[in-house]
């Protein structure tokens, strides 16, 4: 669940959760993060905010989306 009594917007606090669980190696690289429906309900939220937290961490190199297959995290670099 997300914390709705900060400032922070629910899908900056999923995209937290997930690359924390990204950086301990608990989600190893290419291995696939679960569904933006299966989030929404994991953290109480609408699947477009957990889309938009899917996005973030898109953006930031964390994970590749793969069209009509799944989220995966990203191979780490090295």
């Amino acid at each position: 669940m997300v914390d709705r009594d900060t400032p922070v917007p629910p899908s900056r606090q999923i995209a937290a959760a997930i690359r924390a669980l990204i950086e301990s190696g608990e989600l190893a690289p290419e291995q696939r993060i679960p569904s933006v429906i299966a989030l929404a309900g994991q953290y109480g939220v609408s699947p477009d905010t957990a889309r938009k937290a899917v996005r973030i961490l898109r953006d930031e190199g964390l994970v590749m989306v793969v069209p009509g297959y799944g989220t995966f995290v990203a191979a780490r670099p090295g």
